[in-house]
């Protein structure tokens, strides 16, 4: 087990791309500290293909900086199958933590390759709001090209603070979408990864609704073709959530 220590995460990404994980050393453990209550984002993309990677957040319960069975106890871990991103959104409070990246043998043949982002934003509901959104990029859910409309559900929280969609947009088409259902405030935001760095920089939000309260959230008229996704971002409280894309034809490409 290879351990890399990174410090103290800030709501400057981490990345950590190109490793590699073998049937000998089969895990890697990034250690990290938070100063203060946050928002850790952790991504887990592009694993090589016909393989599969996991990710799994654990809190240095016993403090003594290395990932043992007692901190395995207070973690959260994704594993979705085959070589499909995985993502950790969760707020929480001052103290040290290992994100651990594990090579799933049984759908691995030989190496598995991967990278990995790490931050630290500020704790949902934060003003300005654009200091709690993460500002990092999986492809969680796969919503594909828009032929038609689309309805997803879903659930924001403490422990799930961000979903990410991913979807595209061809010639002639375009899109209105719609966040409602809530029991509690959540927010969306739009954004095309132009440098495709899987990091939301500068200039590449493209829209967001942030209203207030239980009120739909709504992002109108996106109608130029291309690569998007769309964060839906927990406010104050766990709430379940429709999310619905609305596609129409417009008349250029």
């Amino acid at each position: 087990m290879a351990l890399f220590n990174l410090g103290t995460l800030s709501s400057t990404p981490v990345v950590e791309n190109n490793f590699s994980l073998t049937t000998t050393d089969p895990t890697d453990v990034f250690q990290f500290k938070i100063t203060s209550y946050k928002n850790i984002n952790l991504s887990l993309t592009d694993i090589s293909a016909g393989d599969d990677a996991d990710i799994g957040l654990f809190l240095d319960a016993n403090s003594n900086g290395v990932l043992d069975n007692f901190d395995r106890i207070f973690g959260f871990v994704s594993t979705k199958g085959s070589n499909l991103d995985e993502a950790i959104n969760i707020q929480t409070d001052t103290s040290t933590y290992f994100a651990e990246v594990s090579r799933f043998a049984p759908r691995s043949s030989g190496n598995v390759s991967y990278d990995l982002a790490l931050s630290a934003t500020e704790p949902s509901g934060t003003f300005p709001l654009s200091a709690s959104f993460s500002n990092l990029l999986p492809k969680e859910f796969l919503v594909g090209n828009l032929l038609g409309d689309i309805t997803r559900t879903g659930n924001v929280s403490h422990i799930n603070t961000t979903d990410v969609y991913s979807f595209s947009l061809g010639s002639f088409e375009g899109v209105n979408i719609k966040l409602d259902g809530l029991s509690s405030d959540a927010d969306i935001r739009l954004i095309r990864d132009f440098n495709n760095n899987r990091i939301v920089d500068a200039g590449e939000e493209i829209a967001r609704s942030t209203k207030g309260g239980i009120n739909s959230e709504l992002i109108s008229n996106i109608n130029k073709s291309g690569d998007y996704f769309l964060q839906v971002t927990e406010f104050e409280a766990s709430t379940n959530y429709n999310l619905t894309f609305n596609q129409f034809t417009t008349t250029f490409a």
